[in-house]
């Protein structure tokens, strides 16, 4: 058990730190953001939406109870990323543009499969 609960705080402290990273760039200048969100196609205001979205997932996540709510983070969770992901082949970028998004999306379930372990759901 204990192993359990070192391998979903490793996890989630990961991948909670990724989309909180991610959640404060986008409310931050950066040009290199803005062109490649360009180059996938999408509209800027949409990355301040998916910010705050991911603070509060980040939020459910890491606060103690609310099983249910903890299930719609994570599945935002794996929605953005997979999304991202999409965009990323959708528009033609390389496999080293979008291939990491596989390893965190890895992360994601590592947390959320040892977060069942561990509360037993």
């Amino acid at each position: 058990m204990k192993a359990i609960k070192i391998i979903y705080w490793i996890c989630t402290i990961l991948i909670v730190g990724l989309m909180v990273f991610s959640a404060v760039s986008s409310f931050l200048p950066n040009p290199q953001g803005d062109a490649i969100a360009k180059s996938l196609g999408l509209p800027m205001y949409i990355f301040k939406f998916l910010a705050v979205a991911k603070i509060l997932g980040a939020i459910a996540i890491l606060v103690p109870g609310y099983p249910r709510l903890k299930e719609w983070a994570y599945a935002g969770y794996f929605f953005d990323i997979a999304g991202a992901t999409y965009c990323f082949i959708a528009s033609g970028f390389p496999v080293s543009a979008w291939a990491p998004n596989l390893i965190f999306i890895a992360i994601l379930f590592g947390s959320y499969f040892t977060y069942h372990k561990k509360t037993g759901a």
